[in-house]
């Protein structure tokens, strides 16, 4: 047996999903971001019940209510990890278990991205059923121990954003809320809305892409809605960009976005840039 070298011509030619999260505040537009997506090849992971804003969208959608659906739906669509044991979730017994219930994997080829809606729901899911576990229990007086709840959400969602994030022919985006809070020194800090912090801290090791959809306004000019890519930034955003393909700002228009970070980068070809309304953009003012 040869030593399993990937060659780069193989690699290349592998189909590679892109992995991201796009937060805002509530009503900011996130949901909708759907419109821009090609419907006959999106699946749309309604979590929050909250389809009004897409209402007549005219692609097709799944509404798991419950933590294990949410686990079920994942090993369903990224496949089995063949690298864990049979009685843990995402491993080869736990997909076939899945595959007797819901059918042939195959039903799910014609989907290029999941559009999940959104990831705030489904920590508090996560949290809800980590609560009734064992771990959730004090050993000395079998009382509800909150440290241990947490302590076992944080590896429930980051075991399943990373089994997400490795279904390499899919495109997979989460949208979340974004808080926005004061720390102790009073200056305005930004926080996905997820519940615990272990998430939170490490959901940007995890994905290619963190985008946070805002609402900026320019001096003298009207407030546009646009996406925020890059780490650096001068609003203090939540950003991340592993393609290394995007701007600081970019159209608030989802499939656009993506084609951008598939575009080859090479010197020679030239890069779309999305130019603002004006120059120079700062956040708008929101009344309380």
């Amino acid at each position: 047996m040869s030593l399993p070298i990937i060659t780069a011509d193989q690699r290349l030619a592998e189909p590679r999903g892109i992995k991201g999260c796009i937060f805002g505040k509530s009503g900011i537009g996130k949901t909708s971001l759907l419109w821009t997506l090609d419907p006959a090849r999106t699946l749309f992971m309604d979590l929050e019940a909250g389809d009004l804003a897409i209402e007549g969208w005219p692609g097709d959608s799944i509404r798991p209510r419950t933590w294990a659906e949410c686990r079920d739906f994942a090993v369903f669509i990224g496949g089995a990890n063949p690298s864990l044991r049979d009685e843990q979730p995402y491993s080869p017994a736990h997909h076939g278990a899945v595959c007797q219930k819901f059918g042939d994997p195959a039903a799910l080829d014609r989907f290029e991205t999941i559009f999940v809606d959104s990831i705030t729901v489904a920590g508090r899911l996560c949290f809800q059923w980590c609560k009734g576990q064992p771990e959730a229990l004090s050993e000395k007086t079998g009382k509800p121990d909150v440290r241990g709840a947490y302590g076992l959400h944080g590896r429930e969602m980051i075991a399943w954003l990373t089994h997400l994030q490795h279904t390499r022919a899919k495109n997979v985006w989460f949208v979340g809320i974004l808080d926005e809070k004061l720390d102790d020194f009073n200056r305005k800090v930004f926080q996905p809305q997820i519940d615990g912090s272990k998430t939170g801290l490490e959901l940007p090791g995890i994905v290619d892409e963190v985008i946070t959809m805002a609402e900026l306004k320019a001096e003298g000019g009207d407030p546009y809605r646009a996406f925020v890519c890059q780490t650096i930034n001068s609003w203090g955003f939540p950003a991340k960009d592993r393609s290394g393909r995007l701007g600081p700002v970019e159209e608030p228009h989802l499939g656009r976005l993506m084609a951008k970070i598939r575009k080859p980068a090479a010197p020679a070809i030239e890069r779309l840039t999305y130019q603002p309304p004006v120059d120079a953009a700062t956040p708008a003012q929101t009344q309380s």
